[in-house]
């Protein structure tokens, strides 16, 4: 019993160790051919006080101001380049929930009403997956993110609109990224935890009154939560 058990744990790293390696990544794809996938998750926001990437507060189980529920659904298509992992494209729509901001001309709160200001938009990038075991995996993703602009509607504590209007030059256009790991379930099914950084921007207002132009309220924010994926 004591010599099946002393060479049972020394074989148990050698198990893993070619369990980790090998054709570990869609052994039903050969090299080159991929797979169309569909794919959603659903978290909780850092409460839309990132400006730079890493900054927010993750205390999920501690409730914020500014903290709102947020989902992701996505698809596209990915490549098997190796036996470990795949590369793809990607695209998709996330809405991140309400962000509370700061009014532009002073330090009060705005009242942002949840059917015109939730910040939300599209998304256009890759993605990519090393199967450390057939069961195991890692992500990442990144690419293009195109925020909503709320149509310049913003309001303050009050409720009344501030009137405010585009600049002209809606600087939308920014990045997200994302790292994250989980479960195969089967080759076509896997679950996850996942962390995506959402660098979000209102683009350009003006204040018709003055005349004078500014940029709109930074609502940069992340996203972590579930994830799952099919994979056709």
């Amino acid at each position: 019993m004591i010599s099946a058990a002393i060479v049972a744990a020394l074989s148990a790293p050698a198990a893993f160790a070619q369990s980790a390696g090998g054709d570990t990544y869609r052994p039903d794809l050969a090299t080159g051919q991929g797979n169309w996938f569909v794919s959603g998750g659903v978290g909780r926001t850092d409460g839309g006080t990132a400006d730079r990437f890493g900054s927010g507060d993750f205390n999920t189980f501690h409730s914020r101001d500014g903290r709102r529920t947020g989902y992701q659904l996505g698809g596209g298509y990915r490549w098997k380049l190796g036996p470990q992992w795949g590369l793809g494209v990607e695209g998709g729509y996330t809405d991140l929930g309400n962000i509370k901001v700061s009014n532009a001309f002073n330090d009060d709160p705005v009242d942002e009403h949840d059917s015109e200001n939730a910040l939300r938009g599209w998304t256009l990038g890759g993605n990519a997956r090393f199967n450390l075991t057939p069961s195991w995996y890692l992500g990442a993703r990144g690419g293009y993110f195109r925020a909503s602009d709320n149509n310049a509607n913003y309001y303050n504590s009050a409720g009344q609109e501030l009137g405010l209007k585009s600049g002209g030059n809606d600087g939308r256009n920014s990045w997200y990224a994302g790292v994250g790991t989980g479960w195969n379930a089967t080759k076509n099914f896997s679950v996850g935890l996942h962390y995506d950084y959402f660098r979000a921007k209102s683009g350009e207002l003006r204040d018709p009154v003055t005349g004078d132009k500014f940029d709109g309220p930074k609502r940069s924010t992340a996203l972590l939560g579930i994830s799952a994926e099919y994979a056709f």
